[in-house]
């Protein structure tokens, strides 16, 4: 997923805010599930809801005011309840890696209960993580 870098991205010195990483990681785990045939909207309106636990960046060089990022994201482990998403965002020109992070996100119903998720879906995607269609 390609992200252009706003003013309204960035802090007082043209350098990208760090939280605004969480936000780009966030898109991309969208996106992801949705080029998998998972609309996290329609997730949403029959009772799951994912749910961030955990999350991981490092930061490994400043992007800035104008640039373009590449967010790569890659499903690198799957419980009965939950996910690990792996990110890398580099600058699109460059490659140069700017953040590296994972989250771990966990399956719940909209009143936060943990739940377990649907085994079709997890069958689907760990099929696709396998390379199998």
């Amino acid at each position: 997923m390609e992200v252009r870098i706003y003013y309204e991205d960035t802090d007082c010195g043209g350098v990208v805010y760090y939280a605004n990483y969480l936000k780009y990681f966030e898109r991309a785990r969208t996106d992801y599930l949705e080029r998998h045939g998972f609309s996290v909207a329609k997730l949403a309106k029959e009772g799951t809801v994912f749910m961030v636990v955990r999350a991981e960046l490092e930061y490994k060089s400043p992007a800035r005011l104008g640039d373009r990022l590449l967010v790569e994201t890659a499903l690198s482990e799957q419980g009965k309840a939950s996910f690990v998403f792996s990110h890398v965002i580099t600058e699109k020109t460059s490659r140069r890696v700017v953040v590296e992070g994972s989250a771990t996100l966990v399956a719940t119903t909209p009143e936060g209960k943990i739940k377990r998720i649907d085994p079709e879906m997890l069958k689907r995607l760990q099929a696709r993580k396998k390379g199998v269609v």
